[in-house]
């Protein structure tokens, strides 16, 4: 089996030039991740000359990697169709629409292992906000069902992530609910590590190709769970709203 990962050409620009961006005030912040170096410490993704690929690595690590990057807003000026509360935000580079609320800031992350990542998060402080992430696949990764089905994958994720049966108790990942529809896989789980609160994250998955690489789109959405009235359901709009396009 080939490896898992291809090597794709650097993105030289911070943001897609031909997206369509919503407008917003420049600055910087991070997406934080849960407990995120030591999930990395677990993780090893090799070819066929060293050890078998797995898919579940490739998928933590897709994960881990898009939730503790720090992001630059952009000040682009916007350009997209609105629907109420919310406003089209469209990569005619990448191949992707979303639904953003209104407001929000934009931004891509500095990183050299994800091809590409986009996040978009509220312009006030806050430890809420939706990435997504676009990673090379081998050519043996087709398709979504290459990962399996739905219920497998989500539960391989989940299991993954989840360190609370280690000693002493580490992250604590739980498996809310999954489906399969327009031709993604939605995943829907929370990640709790000890001391911290409850964070509450909706991912939806895909896999296209742009005609020389298979690519994996991770969409994830998450907020804490003091902030689920005031962001949990723009969230889980903006993440059912994704599409390839």
């Amino acid at each position: 089996m080939a490896s898992i990962f291809c090597s794709l050409p650097p993105s030289h620009s911070l943001l897609p030039s031909r997206s369509k961006a919503i407008a917003g005030q420049s600055g910087s912040r991070s997406i934080k991740s849960e407990n995120a170096d030591h999930l990395h410490s677990k993780i090893r993704v090799c070819s066929d000359e060293g050890c078998a690929p797995k898919r579940r690595d490739l998928l933590l690590r897709i994960f881990i990697s898009s939730f503790a990057l720090p992001v630059i807003a952009s000040n682009a000026v916007a350009e997209t169709d609105v629907q109420g509360n919310f406003r089209a935000y469209e990569d005619e580079t990448n191949k992707f629409r979303i639904l953003v609320p209104q407001g929000w800031l934009v931004g891509a992350a500095d990183t050299k292992s994800i091809y590409s990542v986009t996040a978009f998060f509220p312009e006030e402080a806050s430890d809420s906000n939706v990435s997504i992430a676009i990673t090379g696949l081998g050519p043996d990764f087709t398709s979504l069902k290459s990962f399996g089905s739905v219920d497998a994958f989500a539960e391989s994720l989940v299991s993954g992530l989840d360190r609370s049966w280690t000693r002493p108790p580490g992250l604590a990942a739980k498996l809310i609910d999954c489906k399969a529809a327009n031709g993604l896989y939605y995943v829907e789980y929370t990640m709790q590590s000890p001391g911290e609160k409850l964070r509450h994250l909706y991912s939806a998955i895909g896999a296209a190709t742009n005609g020389w690489y298979n690519r994996l789109y991770t969409v994830t959405g998450q907020f804490v769970e003091d902030e689920s009235d005031k962001y949990g359901s723009e969230i889980q709009k903006a993440v059912s709203s994704f599409r390839l396009t």
